[in-house]
Order: C-alpha cells, then structure tokens, then sequence
C-alpha cells in the first residue's frame, strides 16, 4: 500500500509499505478519510520538533483518520469488520491514572505512541489500529466528520467543556483556523449567546462569516480590544479561547476577558508574557490550558453531532486524493485555507 511520511523541511515523501496484519486487540482500518492537523504542520511537516518519545519517529504520518474496520486480531470485543470509525489518536498503556480517565494524551509510559507520531498513521490506503481507540462513527456522520471530530473538534470540544460554556455566556475565539471554527461551531451548540471572532487571514474570516459561526469577525487591530468590549457592554466576554497561539492571540484573549471570567489557551506553541496581577489574579480570571480530549468525551462529542445535526466536514474547504498530499500540505501550511483533508475515496459518505 501507498503511505505519506513528514521527512520535514516542508517535504512529502511517499512509501510503499506492506498492509498490516492486525494482532490481538488490534484492527485493520482501510482509510477513507485523514484529516491535516495544525500540529502535523508546526511540528513535523515544517521542522521534526518533540524529543525522545514525544518526537516524531519517521513513520507515516497523519493523526485525525476515519474510516472501515476490514478485519479484527483475536480477542476484539466491542469492534468487528464492517464497522465505521474515527480513531481517537493515541494508544497508551492503559493502565496509568491518565489512561485509567481516558486522557491517553497524558500517558507518560514509554508504550505510549500517537498514530502519525510514534507509530503509522491514517495518510496511507490502511491504518493498524489498537481497538481501544476506535470508536463507532454514527451512520448520519461522514466520514470527513469522523475524520475532523478525531483531534481538531476533540479539541474544541474539550476547551469548552474545561469551561462550561452554555447559555449563560459570550463567546470570543482568537484564530478562526481549523480549531477556531470548530470552538465557534460547538460554542454556538452549547449555549453561546453570542460568537465573536478574529483572524489576520481575510479568507477565513469570510469562511466564518459564510458558515454563520460567528455574529461578528475581524482582523485584529490597535483597535479591536476596544471593539470587542463595546460588543459586550465594555464587560468583556464571559468565554474566551485562544486558537492562534501567538502572543498577541493569547493576550487579546485574556483582555477580552471579563471580571470573574474564563479563558482557554488552545493553540501551541510559542511563549507569551503578561502582568499576572492585573490581568489574572485582580481580575478574578480562570486561565486554563487545554490539550486533545478523552475518549469518553470524543464519544461523547460524536452522539451530540447527530444530536445537533452538526456535520464537522463543513469546515473542509479543501479536499485532495493521496497522491496530491503534496499539494494538500502546502495549502494547510499557508494558513489561508480552513481544513485540508486527504480523501482516498471521493464516493466515501
């Protein structure tokens, strides 16, 4: 089969790798949808970044996959061939506090390894998949939806859970990228009364707009602070989320903020400095940091689409075969476009 590897420096490399054979508790997954995160982008696609088990390790990338279970190892008991899935994408030990939750992503057992990461990922015609980490796509979710739900709206999701945002809140979102829109969408499901954004990419700006995710966005300016406390009464916002993470985005974000308000830090990387009494602590502010989510709330997540009838797959502006993975990683490297997925089978629902 043919699979997309990272060799960084802004390069696609293509392999022809065998089809995996799936052992005990494990499944073989064919791939019909894989999704860009921004994290293959900043991390690997750019520049191998991470160390020791936390590094990228040269396998084929691409964390946010969905697709068929073709066959299952011995010992499978809640999956079997025929099943649609989006994989949650890290298989930990299982057994420490963190995977005990749900929360792989905190697994620190030297087991632990992310699909597209540490071990093979969805670019590629098949995906290996430990069991634990698949989880059933609902028939009335494509699998582009699956796909996306896998980290980027897992993501949002868990941000604003952190928070409790529902009705009683305004709802501001530094960077309107993939992570952006999605706080925007499932914000909006919650409760948000009122969804503002910015972004310095004209395009997705107007992405946000069309969807209608937001009431209001912008680029960022000396003066948007202002505008943003005259479009909440001078108060500020009860939720605010940081997607950009630049150092500007995360302190719009905190200004943004009201007294006895709440601000998610979500996008990576960077660093940021800002007066801790007057910001933070004088102004009564919950700052949290939020990274994935758990398999729970992932499952969680999937029901409440159907639920909402929200499809994910609204923020994919564009979609390329696998063969076009080059392509597909200089477009998602311009910041200009919303999601960028790979999609080996167009006729897949």
């Amino acid at each position: 089969m043919r699979g997309v590897a990272l060799p960084g420096d802004r390069r696609v490399e293509f392999r022809d790798v065998p089809v995996p054979v799936p052992g005990p508790r494990q499944v073989l997954v064919r791939v019909r949808a894989s999704s860009i995160c921004g994290s293959d982008i900043r991390a690997i696609y750019r520049e191998h970044l991470g160390v020791g088990a936390e590094a990228y390790q040269g396998v084929i990338a691409g964390h946010e996959p969905a697709g068929e279970v073709v066959e299952v190892g011995q010992d499978c008991r809640r999956i079997r061939a025929g099943d649609r899935v989006a994989i949650y994408h890290i298989a930990g030990c299982g057994v420490c506090d963190e995977c005990q939750r749900g929360y792989m992503i905190g697994c620190h057992d030297p087991s632990r390894a992310a699909y597209g990461w540490q071990r093979d990922g969805g670019h590629a015609e098949y995906l290996l998949a430990e069991e634990v980490t698949c989880l059933p796509l609902p028939d009335e979710l494509s699998f582009v939806d699956g796909a996306c739900a896998a980290c980027g709206f897992g993501t949002a999701y868990e941000a604003l859970l952190r928070m409790g945002v529902s009705g009683r809140d305004r709802l501001f979102v530094a960077g309107l990228g993939p992570v952006g829109l999605a706080v925007a969408m499932l914000g909006r499901a919650l409760g948000a009364t009122a969804v503002v954004g910015v972004d310095i990419a004209p395009e997705r700006i107007e992405l946000a707009r069309r969807l209608g995710l937001v009431d209001d966005a912008f680029a960022p300016d000396h003066m948007a602070l202002e505008r943003l406390r005259d479009a909440t009464d001078g108060r500020g916002f009860e939720a605010t989320v940081d997607c950009s993470g630049s150092p500007q985005g995360r302190h719009l974000a905190l200004k943004a903020t009201r007294e006895w308000g709440r601000c998610a830090f979500v996008g990576e990387g960077g660093h940021v400095e800002f007066d801790v009494s007057p910001l933070l602590i004088h102004r009564q502010v919950t700052l949290y940091g939020s990274w994935v989510t758990s398999l729970g709330h992932m499952a969680e997540l999937l029901a409440s689409l159907v639920r909402w009838q929200l499809h994910p797959e609204v923020v994919v502006t564009d979609r390329f075969p696998l063969d076009r993975a080059e392509e597909a990683y200089e477009l998602a490297d311009s910041g200009r476009a919303g999601k960028v997925c790979l999609v080996l089978d167009e006729s897949a629902p």
